[in-house]
This record gives structure tokens, C-alpha cells and sequence, in this order.
């Protein structure tokens, strides 16, 4: 499996649950030394970067794009797919088609959908919600399937949204009913140690449908440095035949360089190398 640090440019805000907010021709060289095989980019739209600049940056230390993460579109430009208005939902699916153009342009396959896809508006139901986000989602997906890239849907604990909060049954569900093959899941070991009654079994029960991993321990921390154990999470990744990007997505505690070093270190011995 492929190894990616989650980062975001020097001016993403500080609501970005990333380890590195700076530079990328300062991050990316930081990156690739710590023994990274990747980066996973958290946009706000596709303006926050120039593709070029960035291939050149990746190119000279030998990295990858795992895939581009949006949860600075709804936190920065505050809109979501499950929006009752047309406008504010509309705004969504193109940020994020316009995210799955750079995506590929940058090589990469995935575009997360996390806190973008929004909550439950007030007064109304949890299938109204759905019904808004399959609207959305398959604009989206209509959009990215012909450039090769997946929507992976993320789901997110209940203190941060009122919408698909575990893999399963909340995200297996609506995978499934939306129906679109560009549509995956995207386990995130955070998130699922708090909605999840196992995280692995989770995982096998998701099985074809998981397109993208991110870990991080139980308190957000770098894997290794709180109680959840990922032996079984590596695991349950192999016994569903998942040998791609995972991604580390953390806080920058104690430090930043402390926090992906140790995330790194710890994930190199767990995870099986990489086979094209």
C-alpha cells in the first residue's frame, strides 16, 4: 500500500484537519523526505493551487497525489450538497467538478466527499437529505466518471454532522442507493472508532465499495499515539483486496514534523508494500 500525509496549502484556515498548512514547495520536499509515497490535498476550490507548479514540486521528489479532499469547501466556502437552496447546492457540484478536473490533471483518482455533502436541513427529514445529496452527487459523478476519478463519501461522526455518520450502515446504505459507480466509500479509522461497532468489520462488511482509506487514532492523533488497534484495520483491508492509497489525516500535535514522523514510522510497519 501506498502512503499519503494530508496537507493543505499556506493559507488554507485553521479549521483544515491537516498536519501541514504552508507552502507546498516547502511541504512536499518535507514530505518526501519523511519517506511519504504521497500527498492527499485539502482544497477549497480548484483555484487554491496551480497544477503545474504542483506536477513540477511532485515530480522533483518523487511523490503522488492520492487524491484531493474538500472539506474546506463547506468549512471556507460554506456550501454543501444536501443545501434546500438551489444556488448554495449548485455552487457545491461545481467547486467540486471543478476539483475533479485538477484531479486529474494531477494524477490522482479520488475526490473525498466528506463535510461537503452537509447535514439534515432543519425541519426537514433524513431522506429529504438524501434525496438532495443524490441530486447532487450524481451531477458530480456524471461529471468525474469519464476523468477516471471516484467520489469517495466519508462518513463523519455525529459531532461534527447529522448525516451518514458510520460506514455501516449508514454509508454501505447510501452508496448503495445512489447507485453510481463512481461513488465508493472512504473508511476513516477517527471517525469510525466513535460511530462504528468494529472498524474492521466494518471495512469487510463495505467490501468492492471502499475506494479510499484514511487513519488516524482515536484522538486524532497519529495512528500509534491513542487505543485503537490497526493491526485488524490493515487486515480487514487486505481481506477485501484493497492495495492502494491510505491516507494520514491527523492534528499537528505535539508538533507538526513530530506528528507525521511518528505516523509514518508507526504505518511502515504495518503496512504491506506496494504492488502496481
Amino acid at each position: 500500500m501506498r502512503l499519503a500525509l494530508a496537507i493543505a496549502p499556506h493559507d488554507a484556515e485553521p479549521s483544515s484537519f491537516v498536519v501541514f498548512r504552508d507552502h507546498l514547495s516547502v511541504t512536499i520536499p518535507k514530505v518526501a523526505g519523511m519517506g511519504y509515497d504521497g500527498v492527499e490535498l485539502a482544497l477549497g476550490q480548484r483555484s487554491d493551487v496551480d497544477a503545474d507548479e504542483v506536477l513540477r514540486l511532485l515530480s522533483a521528489h518523487g511523490l503522488g497525489v492520492s487524491a484531493v479532499s474538500t472539506g474546506r469547501v463547506f468549512a471556507e466556502q460554506h456550501v454543501w450538497l444536501t443545501s434546500e437552496d438551489a444556488a448554495v447546492q449548485g455552487r457545491a457540484v461545481e467547486i467540486l467538478c471543478g476539483l475533479a478536473d485538477l484531479a486529474a490533471e494531477l494524477g490522482a483518482t479520488r475526490v473525498n466527499i466528506g463535510r461537503v455533502r452537509g447535514g439534515i436541513p432543519p425541519g426537514q427529514t433524513p431522506d429529504a437529505a438524501e434525496a438532495r445529496f443524490g441530486e447532487g452527487i450524481r451531477r458530480v459523478c456524471d461529471h468525474a466518471a469519464p476523468l477516471g476519478i471516484a467520489l469517495v463519501l466519508e462518513p463523519v461522526n455525529r459531532y461534527e454532522l447529522d448525516f451518514i455518520n458510520s460506514v455501516d450502515p449508514d454509508g454501505i446504505g447510501l452508496v448503495d442507493r445512489v447507485g453510481h459507480p463512481s461513488l465508493k466509500l472512504m473508511p476513516d479509522s477517527f471517525h469510525m472508532n466513535i460511530e462504528d461497532v468494529s472498524i474492521a468489520g466494518s471495512i469487510v462488511s463495505a467490501g468492492h465499495r471502499v475506494g479510499y482509506c484514511q487513519l488516524a487514532d482515536s484522538n486524532r492523533w497519529a495512528p500509534g499515539q491513542g487505543h485503537i488497534d490497526f493491526r485488524p484495520i490493515v487486515d480487514a483491508l487486505g481481506e477485501i483486496g484493497y492495495d492502494d492509497w491510505v491516507a494520514v489525516e491527523i492534528l499537528p500535535f505535539p508538533s507538526p514534523d513530530v506528528a507525521a514522523q511518528q505516523a509514518v514510522m508507526f504505518l511502515r510497519g504495518l503496512l504491506p508494500a506496494y504492488v502496481s
